[in-house]
């Protein structure tokens, strides 16, 4: 009997995590990322596993984004002790985005912590701390790709190449149960054909299960050649109006995608000569990574290298790593191209970079990656009139590019095609990783096209897999009992009773209302926005 928990990007795209058991009592994870998005989702990270982390034996990493590796340290904390199995590039990022992830949850602890001492309330901890990731890196096990590796207790497992970002790998799983073997599949994150930098995602053939992401189920992106000239448009509207040009981007894969189309486009002349700056400590050492890690380039990358020319480099080209020099971006005026992290604009300098040009008709905004609901940069997408930065709300007034064939994800297409390869084989295929509605629309066009039974699971749900029967779904345990809603519904009756006095007493005392009432009930319409 197998079983595979589903604790993570199920009904979601981040928290990737998923539990495998058999009935000889191993157990392995693939994937132990960090919930990202709205404070609902985001409190995911700090509850209970769903597992003893002591008796995981190995974890399967499919690749080092942060919503895939980003819970490891906590992992580790907790008592896990087995290998974590990975391509070594992937290994080499891990240790720079565990030190980062940890970095920012002490920063982040440390604000929330003062917060609470100024209303009185205790501090908090932060998630994990730096000493925590240092750490987990020792358990670090790089195992190059396209070689099948046997573990104890019959189970055996072989990296592929998911062509989503460098390093990025696809898992085949093979488990031995009681007189047969079961073959399960991960697509981790899957790259489109004809990407950037990295090779074209490995093609498999064979599987019983299939797990497989839904980032982009529902959509497709635009053509690679469009999106480019979108990309210069996007800069020449900028420079034409003196503003500076914002392209929040991820650290790893987008940051070197984006620098490798700049460097094109200044080697054919196309560029705007203004400067550019690369205002990511982290981007700046994944750079360096990708510049090491040659031999994982695709052909046209490396014909670049074989012409004299770094992919990533440009005479206008600036690295910012200290908070001085991000600083005087802003302080500097002028047109200028600004690449910062976070991808989805919720932590980091790209913030910092918002706050200053967001409201500034005639400057650029580029969103050149995937965006979370709930995020700062989903909502900057869904055009929203202003948005929060630093607790402050900014107008949305620079001009929004939404590029989409950008994306290191596949498309609805480039999944259609990827599982293709899978029809003759008629494996289950379970839609992972993805919001509800792209999910659905990849499950549909899979069933209709490949004749293949497809399930989305939700999160903790646990699945009896075994060849040629059908699929055993565990109850998953219920979210909100009527006891709970009832509960909920007297809470509500009491707010609006305390709003209701708040209100008279607000009309009567007018101006003695500070800023601390104003802050601590901005606080209170923000969770409530989170809870609706």
């Amino acid at each position: 009997m197998i079983k595979v928990t589903c604790l993570g990007a199920a009904g979601s795209v981040t928290g990737s995590n998923y539990l495998i058991e058999n009935s000889k009592g191993k157990k392995i994870l693939v994937d132990c990322g960090l919930f990202q998005g709205g404070r609902e989702m985001e409190k995911r990270n700090s509850m209970e596993w769903g597992f003893d982390p002591q008796e995981i034996d190995a974890l399967l990493l499919t690749h080092a984004h942060i919503d895939h590796s980003g819970r490891i340290p906590k992992l580790v904390k907790d008592g896990f002790k087995g290998k974590i199995i990975t391509s070594p590039p992937t290994a080499e990022l891990c240790e720079i985005m565990l030190l980062d992830s940890a970095h920012i949850q002490e920063m982040e602890a440390e604000w929330q912590s003062r917060r609470n001492h100024r209303q009185g309330k205790n501090g908090i901890l932060p998630l994990y701390t730096t000493e925590d990731a240092q750490k987990s890196l020792k358990y670090l096990s790089p195992v190059e790709r396209d070689r099948v590796v046997t573990m104890d207790s019959g189970i055996r497992f072989r990296l592929r190449n998911a062509g989503h970002i460098l390093g990025s790998s696809l898992v085949e799983l093979w488990i031995a149960d009681t007189d047969s073997e079961v073959k399960l599949v991960f697509s981790g994150d899957l790259g489109k054909q004809d990407q950037l930098i990295v090779k074209d995602p490995h093609e498999v053939i064979e599987a019983d299960f299939l797990f497989i992401e839904s980032t982009y189920g529902n959509r497709l992106h635009r053509s690679f050649d469009d999106s480019k000239a979108e990309l210069l448009e996007a800069i020449r509207y900028a420079v034409s109006n003196n503003e500076k040009v914002i392209i929040p981007a991820f650290a790893m894969e987008r940051t070197q995608e984006i620098l490798y189309l700049l460097g094109e486009f200044s080697r054919d002349g196309s560029l705007p000569n203004v400067p550019v700056y690369l205002d990511s400590p982290l981007a700046i050492k994944a750079t360096e990574i990708f510049r090491k890690n040659k031999s994982y380039y695709d052909e046209e990358a490396r014909v670049i290298v074989e012409q004299g020319f770094d992919p990533f480099d440009m005479p206008n080209l600036t690295f910012t790593p200290t908070t001085e020099g991000s600083i005087a971006i802003n302080e500097k005026p002028g047109p200028a191209i600004v690449i910062a992290a976070s991808g989805m604009c919720t932590a980091g300098r790209i913030k910092h970079h918002l706050k200053h040009n967001l409201w500034r008709p005639g400057a650029s905004i580029i969103i050149v990656g995937f965006q979370a609901q709930g995020t700062t940069g989903r909502k900057i997408v869904d055009g929203e009139k202003s948005v929060k930065i630093f607790r402050e709300d900014v107008a949305v007034r620079a001009k929004v590019f939404t590029i989409g064939g950008f994306s290191a994800h596949a498309d609805q297409a480039g999944l259609l095609e990827w599982v293709g390869n899978l029809s003759q084989a008629k494996p289950r295929v379970f839609i992972v990783h993805g919001e509800p509605t792209a999910g659905q629309a990849l499950a549909e066009k899979i069933e209709e096209r490949f004749n293949l039974e497809t399930h989305i699971p939700v999160w903790k749900e646990t699945l009896t897999l075994s060849p040629g029967k059908p699929i055993r779904k565990e109850a998953v345990p219920e979210e909100a009992s009527p006891e709970m809603e009832q509960a909920m519904l007297n809470s509500l009756s009491s707010i609006e009773g305390k709003l209701a006095t708040l209100k008279k007493t607000i009309e009567k005392r007018g101006k003695t209302i500070t800023e601390k009432n104003l802050e601590s009930l901005k606080h209170i319409e923000e969770d409530l926005q989170d809870i609706s």
